[in-house]
């Protein structure tokens, strides 16, 4: 990626950079000089693969789906498993919407400690995998230690716009081995989920867990007790916190115990609510929707 398709951010010892012409992606987050973002490395690989990476947003809908059909907000969809706007996981259900190097969004403001962009859904692909005209914003501000992200959706005056998006943030602790990464996790609820990571309609209790990760792998779906609550990662000196501070009651924790990364994942609805319609939210036509997260950082040096 040229240097001319990047946005950075810079607020005291924190920098962030993001990929505008490449779904605003966030391709990474320093802080002291230290990566903390992860699946980073090859990021031209990733996008011909249609593979998550750095701080992806997962649009329009989050996680999986059970079929190729969904019928929400009045209309009945039939994905086409041969477009090149949808990618497939290991089982063969379409994931994570639109892959983040089909969606290009205009910058329509940019300073050094922010950045406001927006992303027009009219084109007529798009509309074929999710038929509800709408625009979205995304709104950046970086502070000396912080960086938030507020999306904002705008629904056309004729069309009703469904609610199932998220972002896909991953992270690791520089030069500290996963096994001593600790985890914090709020008190929330759990869904069960089948054999192909579809929630059931059942769900548990669970937490809050504080622990170190060890060998322990991750790959839930949560619905939280407090919309705004907070998850961390700390390890060596070093602590990563992302709190949800609006429109996200849904997490997704994935951790896999091979991988040395963690993803702590804001989420408007659970896993496949385009087709389940439990936890969707429709926003009424002409109306606008908004959520923000952010991610807060310690150093050992600070």
């Amino acid at each position: 990626m040229n240097d001319d398709a990047t946005l950075s951010l810079v607020a005291g010892d924190l920098r962030a950079v993001f990929w505008p012409s490449s779904g605003m992606l966030g391709v990474s987050l320093q802080y002291c000089g230290e990566e903390l973002l992860r699946r980073i490395d090859d990021l031209d690989a990733a996008r011909r693969k249609g593979s998550t990476a750095g701080i992806p947003l997962l649009y329009p809908w989050a996680n999986r789906l059970a079929s190729l059909h969904y019928r929400a907000a009045g209309r009945d969809v039939e994905l086409d498993r041969a477009s090149p706007l949808l990618h497939f996981d290991e089982r063969g259900l379409p994931i994570h919407g639109v892959p983040w190097g089909h969606l290009s969004w205009k910058i329509m403001e940019a300073k050094p400690d922010s950045f406001l962009a927006r992303l027009n859904w009219d084109r007529l692909d798009l509309l074929g995998l999710f038929p509800f005209p709408h625009h979205t914003q995304i709104a950046g501000q970086i502070t000396s230690n912080s960086l938030t992200l507020e999306t904002i959706v705008l629904a056309d005056d004729l069309s009703p716009v469904p609610i199932s998006f998220g972002f896909h943030p991953y992270f690791g602790i520089p030069l500290v081995p996963r096994s001593q990464w600790r985890v914090q996790l709020p008190a929330m609820s759990k869904l069960q989920l089948d054999q192909r990571g579809i929630p059931t309609g059942e769900q548990e209790s669970f937490g809050p867990f504080d622990g170190v990760l060890g060998d322990s792998s991750f790959d839930d779906c949560f619905a939280l007790n407090d919309e705004q609550s907070s998850f961390s990662l700390s390890g060596g000196g070093w602590n990563i916190t992302v709190t949800f501070l609006e429109g996200f009651p849904y997490a997704q924790i994935f951790a896999p115990k091979d991988k040395d990364f963690i993803a702590l994942e804001p989420m408007t609805a659970p896993t496949n609510a385009l087709i389940s319609g439990k936890g969707l939210r429709v926003l009424d036509p002409g109306k606008e929707f908004r959520t923000s997260f952010r991610i807060a950082l310690h150093s050992p040096d600070k």
